[in-house]
């Protein structure tokens, strides 16, 4: 059809004068630059592929073929592909920190549903969840490699930082106390020794909702925490500590997340690679 449409073109071609045609723009794949995510090595940059492509003069551009039962086009393009994508999964396996989750310690039961994963524990009459989802969980790297230090000699490690949602539900009450959480970007230095240790999570907005209904009402009255008392706020942090969510925890989530993370993204390069090869 297309080989078609070309020769009845170039047909009616033969029959005007000829006239300069403009430049074709090339397209641009709806891909994050390299300012707003985050890269590992070799890794999350496939859009770079397009620029190993050669580049052609004119001409007409020979039917792809198609070579099994599947009946879906297989390129020259989709061969590359799929053999980088291939390369692409080997060197993340052997970067991959954990082969199988962290555990949480304080007696946390973990839960996951693809991206999203869900903690819970008991205790003494009250039920305590977090959720987060590691979509987009990834802070974007805005630093730039020294002068004459390749990009990838100074590559840090990826990691996550969800933001987290803490309920805290009574058994003798028909309401849920809801805080949403994050992570400050200069407060995520875990790991680091400091002479006075400080929050690395936040509270950010803090709510009430009816227990045990699968959606949030959007009427219920919301308090942001940024133009809040220090007083007040510093009492909702210890509610969250009395009950096992401190810096501890925070700690051991973003090693979770990071995890899980990096388990998904081998994931999605394996189903991108039977896709591409038709598997």
């Amino acid at each position: 059809m297309l080989l078609a449409r070309v020769l009845r073109f170039s047909a009616g071609a033969a029959l005007r004068p000829f006239q300069m045609q403009p430049a074709a723009t090339s397209l641009t794949r709806l891909l994050p630059g390299p300012s707003t995510a985050a890269a590992r090595p070799f890794t999350r940059s496939l859009w770079q592929l397009q620029e190993r492509r050669p580049r052609g003069g004119g001409g007409l551009r020979s039917a792809p073929s198609i070579n099994c039962a599947c009946a879906g086009l297989h390129t020259e393009g989709d061969k590359a592909f799929a053999e980088f994508l291939m390369d692409e999964i080997k060197e993340e396996k052997k970067i991959q920190k954990h082969k199988s989750l962290p555990k949480m310690s304080g007696g946390w039961e973990l839960d996951i549903q693809g991206t999203e994963a869900k903690l819970a524990r008991k205790v003494a009459g009250e039920t305590i969840t977090v959720s987060f989802n590691i979509n987009n969980s990834i802070p974007p790297s805005f630093d730039e490699a020294p002068e004459g230090q390749k990009p990838d000699e100074q590559e840090p490690d990826l990691t996550s930082t969800p933001n987290f949602v803490v309920e805290v539900t009574k058994d003798d009450t028909k309401q849920t106390l809801v805080l949403d959480c994050h992570y400050p970007e200069d407060e995520v230095g875990h790991g680091e020794a400091e002479e006075e240790e400080s929050d690395i999570f936040s509270i950010r907005e803090v709510s009430f909702q009816p227990t045990g209904e699968s959606e949030w009402r959007e009427n219920s009255y919301t308090l942001n925490t940024d133009s809040l008392d220090w007083a007040l706020y510093d009492h909702l942090m210890d509610f969250l500590a009395d009950r096992g969510v401190d810096n501890t925890f925070a700690d051991e989530l973003v090693d979770l997340s990071t995890a899980l993370e990096h388990q998904e993204y081998i994931r999605f390069l394996e189903e991108l690679k039977r896709f591409v090869k038709c598997q």
